[in-house]
């Protein structure tokens, strides 16, 4: 299964790279994990929020692979838990299907994008760095993989 990340944003500190780098090393040989960077937009000098999010979304449009199954991460999504979220991930292995997820830029997404994900997903409902966001989803994905075959990271 491959697993790829969209991230609107670039220089990320440098403790960003290296957690999910070390999460994303964790998933062995059944996971094929990327994240790609997606440039932001710059906003100003005649940029509003609504232009910003239209280049974004070309961009994020652009990098997602071709059959993927897609998953936005927006405010108002399913928020699931760790086993919710593992039962999920065996049923698209088990459907050979491979996973996108995308974390939108500091505006937020186009209302496009979002209805043309297969899943809206929230991991808190807190207001989370973009950086964190990238940790969060990478430890959560390896998480569930740790489940699904009885690994000691995660106790209930």
């Amino acid at each position: 299964m491959n697993i790829t990340v969209l991230a609107v944003g670039t220089k990320m500190p440098q403790w960003v790279d290296h957690a999910v780098r070390d999460y994303s090393k964790r998933f062995g040989r059944e996971i094929q994990f990327q994240l790609k960077e997606i440039k932001p937009e710059k906003r100003g000098a005649g940029v509003n929020a609504a232009q910003a999010m239209a280049a974004e979304e070309q961009r994020i449009v652009a990098a997602i692979p071709a059959h993927s199954y897609l998953i936005v991460l927006d405010e108002r999504g399913k928020a699931p838990t760790s086993m919710e979220l593992a039962d999920s991930l065996n049923k698209w292995q088990q459907q050979g299907d491979n996973l996108c997820f995308i974390i939108g830029g500091a505006d937020g997404m186009t209302t496009n994008l979002k209805q043309r994900a297969n899943m809206l997903m929230r991991l808190s409902s807190l207001t989370l760095p973009h950086g964190m966001v990238r940790v969060l989803l990478t430890e959560q994905l390896y998480r569930a993989q740790s489940i699904l075959h009885n690994h000691p990271y995660h106790r209930e």
